[in-house]
């Protein structure tokens, strides 16, 4: 059974990042199934360090863009979401190919949501776990 309470997919992800940090850092959406959005993003002279390693920064970007969603689509339609606390464990670096995350929800009250996210190289190794608490608030 989905989650979502507006509609959601690949297209709409793409279309409302039109022109921001991610697309400008070349992050493409993969997937929304019931309980999940799926994201990927490059490791490349955009996103490289200067050890030639993904920019943890830039692994927040991926696992917040994706927690953020996550939470902006399971909010009831009159309301919006916004960041309060974001933390990530680097486990370990990528220097190629990609990182993709996968975020879930973790709790979807009525005035937090709070979203995990995991991010992956190519080899499929854990390179990053974040974990997202949105405040939900009504729209103005």
């Amino acid at each position: 059974m989905a989650i979502w309470k507006r509609p959601i997919s690949v297209a709409a992800l793409a279309a409302v990042h039109k022109d921001t940090a991610p697309e400008h850092l070349g992050m493409e959406f993969l997937e929304v199934g019931d309980d999940f959005i799926k994201a990927r993003i490059p490791v490349d002279a955009r996103t490289r360090q200067p050890y030639g390693l993904l920019h943890g920064g830039v692994s927040v970007v991926l696992a917040e863009t994706l927690g953020s969603c996550g939470a902006m689509y399971c909010a009831e339609p009159g309301y919006r979401v916004v960041g309060l606390d974001i933390n990530a464990n680097h486990l370990r670096g990528a220097t190629s190919g990609w990182v993709t995350g996968v975020t879930r929800p973790v709790h979807v009250g009525r005035s937090t949501q709070v979203w995990a996210i995991e991010l992956h190289n190519d080899a499929g190794e854990l390179t990053c776990v974040s974990r997202i608490t949105m405040a939900v608030l009504k729209e103005r």
